[in-house]
């Protein structure tokens, strides 16, 4: 078993050996457990010490204000940031009346372990407290993929050495203290005390029950628990509450051999409608249903929907064992953000902490849902469906701005616009044409007609009408995009972002196609052939600037004129710039935060030769700085395609151990979702050169040398496809489903039954010197 800097590497667990509290944040975020509706931070049973506490229901925050020193018209008014609601983990405990605390007293060992296969995170520990009570406590929490309102904890005291008193106390606890040290913007806002007690039904029948109301956004919480107690003859139960607490205290006397277990069941609900008393009946009716299935049902439960995961989604790696963790790691973690989403959005940190206020951004469509797409559909179908259902918000604010169709937020949470900076907010118009693609990518995997006609068609009609809103068409005749910011957050308000046209004119295009094949869907929702006619002339003339002079596609028109940033004089501690340098000179020059341009030549490469992907993609990395985690995955796809191989699997590395090596230092706020996708995505699109596009998967698959072998499993048409790549061949075998056809390295081939093996052809010497900003090169692989 090799050792990692905080966590063991294996196959198919996250396992930490020893409790740093100085990594106690950042565990807390990676240890997390979700199912897309109830997010519990891996905070320490006990409750204390901790980093950030944590416990989340999707979509229910609090509304702020959004301060301005001079207002302006079409600003936001108001702010959403994920509400911390009633804690249902904890479970304290007290031997001979010592509080267990690992800060005091003696921790001989200490071990928690998220395991993968059957979603559980363990924790197993052996204490002496300050006056040498010794004890061993080990504690199982899983949060339910089949019952989605339940999180359940199961939890053994044992003393070691002699008889001990031991008592433990089951809570309920809401507005917990929460502090959110440090300036940066990517944190959440602090909220004070967001809950307003309604009800605090104390467990005196079995069931405790809380229900609280938001101040401001009006939303009501409940959160209900209960409990089976097995204890020795003696153990005495109590309950009692109050205020913002409720509590079960169980009691008694332990004699070595002998143990105190207790499962915890405990449930949540919330609504911006239902009443107090529906509410309560609604939790506790859930915890009816977990108890009925019990402990060992859940975790039976877990499993199966688990294994049911894995056999369409798992990637295996050979020779890299860290990036096989890390890969499995992100999977676990993008399932567990959106299993039971049901019209809910998937956040930037899915429910594992409080960064970006809970926001959900542009990178779900773009990075999270193409690995749903083709590992666990329901879950892209799902959070596009939330898309939909907010649709009539991104029409009103498309009217605010005096534009037709739909402006969708570019973060929200409720689904109103809610950044209060409109260059890098409102100005991103190419959020609309990231959902398109998103649409357009999920109806070509599943063929799902239905779901286009009612979901995806409103969308590509909404979206498709703003670009012919936004847009216009020069003397020349040429569409043109004028003053919008593109992925890149270093640059602003620019014109012709070549990322933006490029992904408005496959919208506007298949806007118009989708119309056709559902004519009468189309006509109801006031298309008309005269308008489907406008999309088609616009993508026909979208305009994609070119830099004769370089031999390069400028990231918008006129950047490569700009200044290129003083990389030399900038120092390795003024990273990230935005930290440390004002936007306006950021935006005056030659700088690049994330991959913009490099990024749509992966999403659009139909659009660019090979050798313009090369010369763009050598241009692009002498600029850019990877001040985002959204970056390296995109960057390792291209320099993969384009023959860099290793420089390819250095950003693969970065990607995946964004979290477990807490590379950005700010994985307290929570995972970093997209970058977690992103492990997925270099190596299927980078490594196996996997593209997808109107009925046929294409591969052009190659390995750096510190992989072995990959393999790993797509979801498409109705098939399940494995593929098996070594440094000399790859494999491809259908594994479910109808007869598939794909490519090869170009060569068609047709599948039905029978593997089909072919050798990798060797790849060119790339031509073109890459060199990254100084002091900006990712970090090299060394593979164990």
């Amino acid at each position: 078993m090799i050792q990692h800097p905080a966590f063991t590497v294996e196959p198919w667990a996250v396992r930490e050996r020893h409790l740093d509290l100085d990594l106690l944040a950042q565990t807390e975020s990676v240890f997390a457990l979700s199912n897309g509706h109830i997010g519990l931070r891996g905070n320490l049973d006990e409750g204390e010490p901790y980093g950030q506490p944590g416990t989340y229901l999707n979509s229910v925050y609090e509304l702020r204000p959004l301060p301005y020193a001079e207002a302006g018209y079409g600003y936001p008014e108001s702010g959403q940031t994920v509400v911390n609601v009633t804690n249902g983990k904890l479970i304290r405990l007290l031997v001979d009346d010592e509080p267990f605390d690992v800060r005091y007293g003696t921790l001989h060992e200490h071990e928690r372990v998220l395991d993968l296969r059957a979603g559980t995170l363990t924790r197993r520990a052996h204490w002496s407290s300050p006056t040498g009570g010794e004890l061993r406590v080990t504690a199982t929490r899983l949060v339910s993929f089949t019952h989605r309102a339940v999180a359940a904890i199961h939890y053994e005291v044992e003393p070691v050495d002699r008889a001990r008193g031991v008592v433990v106390q089951s809570e309920l606890v809401a507005n917990e203290t929460v502090e959110y040290p440090g300036d940066d913007p990517r944190a959440a806002a602090a909220l004070e005390s967001p809950l307003v007690l309604e009800e605090n039904v104390a467990a005196t029948d079995g069931v405790a029950v809380m229900v609280h109301s938001t101040r401001a956004s009006r939303l009501r919480v409940a959160a209900a628990m209960c409990h089976d107690i097995d204890g020795p003859e003696g153990t005495r139960i109590e309950a009692d509450g109050g205020g913002d607490v409720s509590r079960v205290t169980v009691a008694t006397r332990l004699e070595p051999g002998q143990r105190l277990r207790l499962v915890k069941f405990f449930s949540y609900g919330w609504s911006a409608k239902r009443s107090r008393p529906a509410m309560h009946d609604q939790v506790v009716a859930a915890l009816a249903a977990a108890r009925l299935v019990g402990w060992e049902g859940l975790c039976a439960d877990q499993r199966r929907f688990l294994d049911r995961f894995w056999a369409g989604a798992d990637v295996e790696v050979e020779g890299d064992a860290e990036v096989q963790q890390a890969v499995r790691f992100g999977l676990f973690h993008l399932v567990q953000a959106s299993a039971r989403l049901e019209n809910r959005p998937i956040p930037g940190k899915g429910l594992t902490g409080s960064g970006y206020d809970g926001h959900a951004f542009w990178d779900t469509e773009i990075f999270v849902l193409p690995v749903l797409t083709y590992t666990h559909p329901r879950a892209a179908a799902d959070a596009l469906s939330w898309r939909k259902s907010i649709l009539p918000m991104a029409e009103d604010r498309a009217a605010q701005l005096g534009l037709r169709g739909a402006a969708f937020p570019w973060r929200t949470i409720n689904g109103e616009e809610c950044s209060g900076y409109w260059p890098a907010g409102t100005a991103a118009f190419h959020i609309n044409a990231d959902i398109a693609d998103a649409v357009t990518r999920y109806v070509d995997a599943t063929e799902d007609t239905r779901f286009e006609r009612d979901t995806g068609l409103p969308l590509l009609v909404a979206t498709a009408r703003l670009w012919c809103a936004l847009g216009h068409h020069d003397a020349e005749g040429r569409y043109r995009i004028d003053g919008v910011t593109g992925p890149d957050e270093y640059s602003a308000v620019a014109d012709n972002n070549v990322y933006t046209n490029l992904m408005a004119q496959q919208n506007l295009r298949e806007a118009a196609d989708a119309a056709a094949r559902h004519f009468d869907q189309a006509q109801q929702l006031g298309v008309t052939m005269e308008e489907a006619a406008a999309w088609r002339d616009a993508a026909t003339m979208m305009f994609v600037p070119y830099d004769e002079r370089l031999g390069v596609h400028p990231q918008s028109e006129g950047f490569t004129r700009h200044a290129v940033w003083d990389f030399a004089a900038t120092k390795p501690e003024q990273y990230p710039l935005m930290l440390h340098f004002p936007y306006f000179d950021l935006y005056r020059k030659q700088v690049v935060k994330q991959a913009d341009l490099v990024l749509a030549t992966q999403l659009r490469g139909d659009a660019f030769t090979p050798q313009q992907k090369a010369r763009d993609f050598a241009y692009y990395e002498a600029l850019t700085v990877r001040d985002s985690s959204l970056s390296a995955c995109t960057q390792a796809v291209i320099a993969a395609e384009v023959g860099h191989i290793e420089l390819a699997y250095r950003y693969l590395g970065e990607a995946a151990l964004m979290d477990l090596d807490d590379l950005e230092k700010n994985t307290v706020d929570g995972v970093h979702l997209a970058s977690l996708a992103g492990a997925w995505i270099a190596l299927v699109a980078g490594f196996g050169g996997m593209r997808a596009a109107r009925g046929r998967m294409c591969f052009a698959p190659k390995l750096p040398s510190g992989i072995t072998r990959l393999a790993f499993r797509l979801r498409y048409q109705g098939s399940l496809l494995r593929v098996d790549v070594t440094p000399g061949s790859t494999t491809y075998r259908l594994m479910d489903g109808p007869p598939l056809t794909l490519t090869h390295h170009g060569e068609e081939l047709a599948l039905d039954g029978q593997p089909v093996t072919r050798r990798i052809p060797r790849a060119p010497a790339p031509e073109l010197r890459i060199r990254q900003p100084p002091g900006r090169e990712p970090a090299p692989r060394r593979p164990n």
